[in-house]
């Protein structure tokens, strides 16, 4: 079943994307390795038990929600966006795919409420920003192997904006895990809260 969801997605995306632009039109032809692989390098870093509860906040079309949801179906995922277009591509494409596990909501992440043991995303905005926005949404009772926080995917030099968390902060390369050259500056944020 997953393999079949993971195989609907470009067809499903390259649909959506003539009529409401959510991936750019030059990122479709790579869109396995820039969207859907680099959302499951969380999945390299982590395995969620069964039942944890995930939040995407500014998943956009659905980046990293969507391939989550499908490689962990026994857990939960909102996938959280404040612009109306985005969350009704991200719930047709939930609902194609039979996604039992996601839920889509438009709603800006300082007035969500809900909690959540981790909060996953792809540079929505600078760190310290984005944990001012999103913080309220993590509950402190833990159930992984890693303490709940922020699963935060971001690019290039990111020192200055993880600096204020000093050894609080777990900063992955992806090219740990994949070698194509796409993830020679993209990193994987860990930041308990």
């Amino acid at each position: 079943m997953q393999k079949e969801q993971f195989g609907e997605l470009k067809t499903l995306y390259t649909d959506w994307n003539s009529k409401i632009n959510v991936i750019s039109r030059k990122d479709m032809d790579s869109f396995y390795l820039h969207h859907v692989l680099h959302s499951l390098s969380i999945a390299r870093f982590i395995n969620f038990v069964p039942g944890t509860r995930i939040i995407d906040v500014g998943t956009g079309g659905g980046f990293p929600g969507i391939p989550l949801s499908i490689f962990f179906p026994e857990t939960q995922f909102t996938l959280l966006d404040s612009i109306a277009k985005k969350i009704k591509v991200v719930q047709a494409v939930s609902d194609s795919l039979e996604l039992k596990n996601t839920h889509a909501v438009q709603s800006r992440s300082e007035e969500f409420k809900g909690k959540y043991d981790f909060i996953v995303s792809r540079a929505v905005t600078n760190l310290p920003d984005f944990v001012r926005q999103t913080r309220h949404l993590i509950t402190q009772k833990p159930s992984n192997a890693i303490p709940n926080g922020i699963l935060y995917l971001k690019g290039g030099d990111i020192s200055a904006e993880t600096a204020p968390f000093k050894k609080k902060v777990f900063i992955t390369p992806i090219s740990d895990w994949f070698d194509e050259p796409f993830f020679e500056t993209k990193k994987l944020v860990h930041l308990p809260l």
